[in-house]
């Protein structure tokens, strides 16, 4: 199989649906990125990497950040995270308050908004610097040094991130927060400003295919049971409230942002990081979730 030659041919079938999709504008940073961008790389567990188009650009990660964060709780809290947030797929708009308030502020998973918000305090909760280990880890994890925040976009964030900040006072209004709402909204302000590249994010997620082992440094990040549990809440809540038709066109556990990356995992075998920054109706990148699709259907490989 020449993955290589498949790579060439999606990014030339995609190019048509550049133009469809509408970048995040209700952050100002992002909204100023060229729609026309088109990345999309590969690394499998045996060290084989493949790139094509601007897959060494680095562009703001956004809620692909959250796998990192969950992976940080998981291993600081354990079991007791689960008793603050839980493991259902929304249904919802990421961002949804009335969910919120239906479930008496207990998120209905870890990868929408108000979910990572309370992964993010617990992790305060444990470090004294959470907001620089997140970036020191993921800097391990896909062996550069020199990823790290973009100012501009945290500060775009901050600016605008009203419904944000209302979900962090509404988490402590039910007694879900622990650390003030401010302290919890910097760092995942933060940790959503990450600037990665597709070959970056493919290096630093190739653990959740490697039962927990980074192979950058060969360290044990997660036991394989926790790589599982990971691994299931991506394939049913990574991608908003679009993850049946994601599951269904591509069928690999994956995680979005609103930057227009998609990572995806292929366990045992492979990760994948596609970024174009036109978003469909739910947030996920348009043209990113096609060329995943058509990876998975000109190679028949999937987890189902």
């Amino acid at each position: 199989m020449d993955i290589q030659q498949i790579l060439n041919e999606i990014q030339s079938e995609v190019q048509p649906l550049l133009k469809q999709g509408r970048v995040a504008s209700y952050i100002p940073e992002l909204a100023a990125v060229s729609p026309q961008k088109f990345g999309m790389a590969l690394r499998t567990v045996d060290g084989a990497a493949y790139t094509v188009g601007d897959a060494l650009e680095r562009f703001s990660i956004q809620s692909i950040s959250k796998i990192f964060t969950l992976t940080m709780a998981m291993q600081l809290a354990g079991d007791a995270l689960w008793q603050r947030v839980g493991r259902e797929p929304s249904g919802n708009p990421f961002n949804s308050l009335v969910q919120l308030e239906y479930e008496n502020g207990k998120p209905r998973n870890p990868f929408i908004n108000a979910g990572a918000l309370v992964v993010t305090d617990v992790i305060l909760s444990h470090l004294d610097n959470a907001t620089a280990t997140v970036r020191n880890i993921v800097c391990a994890l896909c062996g550069q040094a020199d990823v790290d925040f973009d100012p501009v976009v945290a500060a775009s964030e901050q600016a605008t991130g009203h419904r944000n900040k209302a979900m962090a006072h509404f988490l402590k209004s039910f007694g879900n927060l622990d650390n003030e709402p401010e302290r919890v909204l910097d760092a995942y302000f933060h940790h959503c400003s990450l600037a990665m590249s597709c070959l970056d994010l493919c290096e630093a997620t190739l653990f959740l295919a490697n039962n927990g082992v980074a192979p950058v440094s060969g360290d044990m990040i997660m036991t394989t049971n926790q790589v599982k549990y990971i691994n299931s809440l991506l394939l049913t809540c990574g991608t908003y409230d679009a993850v049946g038709d994601f599951a269904y066109r591509v069928g690999l556990p994956g995680k979005s942002g609103v930057g227009g990356g998609i990572a995806a995992i292929m366990p045992g075998h492979f990760s994948v990081c596609v970024w174009s920054p036109g978003l469909d109706a739910s947030g996920n990148s348009l043209a990113g979730t096609k060329a995943l699709e058509l990876f998975t259907t000109k190679t028949g490989v999937s987890v189902f």
